[in-house]
């Protein structure tokens, strides 16, 4: 049962190091230390400091994908509502530091998936997820006429994660939420194919 707690605690201090001194940046030393446990204990739960990586990865998105559900993929709510929502929620989660440890998938997107396979095949299959939420959310908005029925859906959540993960890192960069901002509003006025009342008489 200790095991299994000291687990727990590394990996949720663990992604607090690495998240704020980057994947590489962040020693087993330095984390077993943040949780209060001995350096034995990390070898114990994992086979090695990728295969720990693996897992933060894993705990970290746990938590976006309860934004993911609470916006985009909340039916109780407009979609468009939902997809702003959800721009805002990954704002104000980054701006918890000033913007300075950014995003931790775009983190290790940029740090670790040169060098690790299994890290880089995962990266892709969340974003994968991320998309099809996206899409699912703006086919919602086809459907009830808040966007153009001639919308490819599924191109369009592909260029909302790219964009996203770009403004997330210079708003990191700049440490300012300026990019992300940026990006929300000609998100909303200029690239969505927005149905207005007028145009959904006619």
């Amino acid at each position: 049962m200790a095991r299994a707690s000291h687990k727990e605690k590394i990996l949720t201090v663990g992604m607090q190091v690495v998240h704020a001194h980057g994947f590489a940046g962040a020693s087993v030393r330095d984390i077993v230390q943040a949780a209060g446990v001995p350096q034995g204990s990390f070898t114990n739960h994992f086979a090695s400091k990728e295969a720990f990586g693996l897992e933060v990865i894993d705990l970290y998105f746990a938590n976006a994908r309860k934004t993911i559900d609470e916006t985009l993929r909340n039916d109780s709510l407009p979609p468009l509502q939902r997809l702003r929502a959800y721009i805002d929620a990954g704002l104000a989660r980054l701006n918890k530091n000033n913007m300075r440890d950014g995003c931790l998938l775009g983190n290790f997107t940029a740090e670790a998936s040169g060098w690790s396979e299994s890290i880089r095949l995962r990266l892709n299959e969340i974003f994968a997820e991320i998309q099809q939420s996206l899409a699912y959310c703006l086919r919602a908005a086809i459907k009830s006429g808040e966007l153009d029925a001639q919308l490819d859906s599924e191109e369009m959540a592909a260029f909302i994660v790219a964009s996203l993960q770009g403004a997330n890192l210079l708003a990191k960069a700049q440490h300012s939420p300026a990019p992300v901002e940026r990006f929300r509003e000609l998100l909303f006025s200029a690239i969505l194919p927005v149905v207005h009342p007028a145009e959904a008489v006619l």
